[in-house]
């Protein structure tokens, strides 16, 4: 095996971190469309319901439907926009994981 310069192994590092940073971000981006799916399901569920309540704490209360619904969309929103942002970043983290990756190749002489 060819002796593996200090920078190579610095950069195989920086890929092994970069790895670690896009499998984080990769579970919180699935944690937020947990969130997302759960949030469409009680916007569709108060579709079809006259009287709404809304958990405070460890009681229900009686809501406004029309509020819970505001409040509903606003929260989807404000998913939905960290969802387009995480798969923005993931977008740059692929991209500069895969640059890394070919310098590393080439330095090692498998390109």
């Amino acid at each position: 095996m060819a002796e593996v310069s200090k920078e190579t192994e610095k950069k195989i590092n920086q890929l092994q971190m970069l790895e670690q940073s896009m499998q984080s971000l990769l579970m919180q981006k699935q944690q937020f469309q947990l969130q997302q799916v759960e949030i469409e399901s009680a916007l569709k569920e108060l579709e079809n319901v006259n009287e709404a309540y809304r958990i405070i704490g460890n009681i229900m209360v009686l809501s406004k439907k029309s509020d819970l619904e505001n409040d509903l969309a606003s929260k989807k929103e404000v998913i939905e926009l960290r969802i387009k942002n995480m798969e923005k970043q993931e977008g740059h983290l692929r991209e500069k994981a895969s640059k890394l990756q070919s310098e590393v190749l080439k330095e090692m002489g498998h390109e």
